[in-house]
């Protein structure tokens, strides 16, 4: 199966005040087209810090991050921002939807930095929907979901330029178990039968078990993959 992500000898650091502070040392990691990846590890570890550079959001102190072949670090902010908007899904723990708007309007926000026309934007944005079960609240604001429905609209934010690659930073972590279990399910469809490749932040064992493989972080540095 072909390789998506690689990360390669990857250190990320932060200065604070007059210190350095190493958040990720040696970062080796090497992610499938297709795959369900949970990624694991206590507060602090260095999880979102790993997401955020697959993701394009950052950038290495050294070390290589490639995805789908592009080296990100060769790539310019206003590059890496258009790269994002067509190759990367983020779903977020709180789901960052604009309350002013409809779950459509909602979904349909990243394609108004495409070409597309109105009407292509609002269709695709409606197959978004119908792919995560929510056509028939189209036109409901944030306020009048439920935590659930509105973890599916962010979600189909994210599927809605049709990437290959989604990053999912904790995207149970403020549902009750029912409900993230049914995010989770809507995930597995999504890896399974739409050949996502996803990449998921969790804290939860029980999410983790959803995925294909689980990858642990400890103080910045990868310390077991194992199946799930």
């Amino acid at each position: 199966m072909t390789e998506i992500v690689r990360c390669t000898d990857v250190e990320k650091r932060f200065a604070k005040g007059k210190q350095t502070v190493d958040v990720l040392t040696g970062i080796n990691l090497s992610i499938r087209e297709g795959d369900f990846l949970a990624l694991m590890g206590p507060s602090g570890s260095g999880k979102t810090t790993l997401l955020n550079l697959i993701g394009g959001l950052d950038h290495p102190t050294d070390g290589r991050v490639e995805v789908g072949g592009q080296n990100l670090n060769d790539m310019s902010d206003k590059a890496l921002a258009k790269w994002r908007s067509v190759n990367v899904g983020f779903i977020f723990q709180f789901y960052n939807l604009l309350p002013v708007l409809t779950a459509l309007r909602n979904v349909e926000l990243p394609l108004l930095l495409t070409n597309l026309s109105r009407r292509q934007r609002q269709q695709n944005a409606r197959v978004a929907l119908e792919i995560v079960r929510l056509s028939d609240r189209a036109q409901h604001k944030p306020g009048e979901l439920s935590g659930g429905e509105q973890q599916r609209v962010a979600i189909a934010r994210a599927l809605v330029a049709d990437p290959k690659l989604l990053l999912c930073d904790e995207p149970t972590g403020d549902l009750d178990r029912g409900t993230a279990d049914e995010i989770l399910g809507l995930l597995e469809i999504l890896n399974r039968d739409h050949g996502k490749t996803i990449v998921m932040v969790t804290h939860d064992p029980k999410a983790a078990e959803h995925a294909g493989s689980t990858v642990h972080l400890d103080k910045g540095k990868l310390v077991e993959e194992v199946p799930a």
